[in-house]
């Protein structure tokens, strides 16, 4: 279990420096405040609108870095430094979080794979870990024969599942971005220095998910050599 651990300090070290670089990014572009003078919300409802959207709801949600866009009822939740701040990282978000609801307009194939397998995830999320424990655990002590080892490979499969999610979500993240800063840069919403802002601060935002999911893959790598090794 020592590998695991150094695995899962290591992966939490990384995980750190990087949402500590990207609060230090959107603070830093934070301070670059909008020629067009318009805040997160009205960047949000003109990208819509100019992609033909009128069917999604831009609404403030509670918190920091909690924007998101949410298919199920339509809407573009921007936390509250960007529904109403009117700078180059409120713009980011708020053009990326509208990207994803372009996406689900035009029934983008990863997004719609993504949400898909959101309830499986959901329940292998919550179970594996403790599978994987369990059934160790039971190798470990010999425990009925065989029953250890199948319930470790059922906790291997359920955490495969959360490991797929996180890979999947990297080009929905991606395309995401590169819809926003196509829009912005296209119909002029932002000069070059605020332009160049908002790429900076989409970048360091989606490091997020590339490290989350380098981690999950190295751990689901890591729980497979144990299952192969454990004779």
């Amino acid at each position: 279990m020592m590998g695991y651990y150094i695995i899962a300090g290591l992966i939490f070290l990384v995980s750190m420096y990087v949402s500590n670089r990207l609060k230090s990014k959107f603070k830093k572009y934070s301070q670059v405040h909008l020629q067009n003078g318009m805040s997160g919300k009205e960047i949000a409802e003109k990208m819509l609108v100019d992609n033909g959207i009128t069917d999604v709801q831009v609404i403030s949600t509670p918190g920091m870095l909690t924007d998101h866009y949410n298919p199920a009822n339509k809407t573009v939740n921007l936390s509250e430094g960007v529904y109403l701040q009117r700078n180059a990282a409120a713009a980011a978000v708020a053009a990326h979080e509208v990207g994803h609801a372009v996406q689900h307009a035009n029934a983008y194939s990863w997004l719609a794979m993504r949400s898909a397998i959101v309830p499986v995830v959901g329940v292998a999320s919550k179970l594996s870990n403790f599978v994987i424990m369990a059934g160790l655990v039971m190798t470990a002590m010999n425990f009925m024969g065989a029953l250890g080892d199948t319930v470790f490979l059922i906790g291997i499969m359920l955490f495969a599942a959360t490991t797929a999610f996180a890979f999947i979500t990297l080009p929905v993240e991606y395309d995401a971005s590169n819809r926003a800063l196509a829009w912005l840069q296209t119909n002029n919403m932002v000069t070059q220095q605020e332009y160049a802002g908002a790429k900076d601060a989409l970048k360091w935002a989606a490091r997020t998910y590339v490290v989350a999911a380098l981690g999950s893959l190295a751990t689901l790598l890591y729980f497979i050599s144990i299952f192969l090794g454990r004779d």
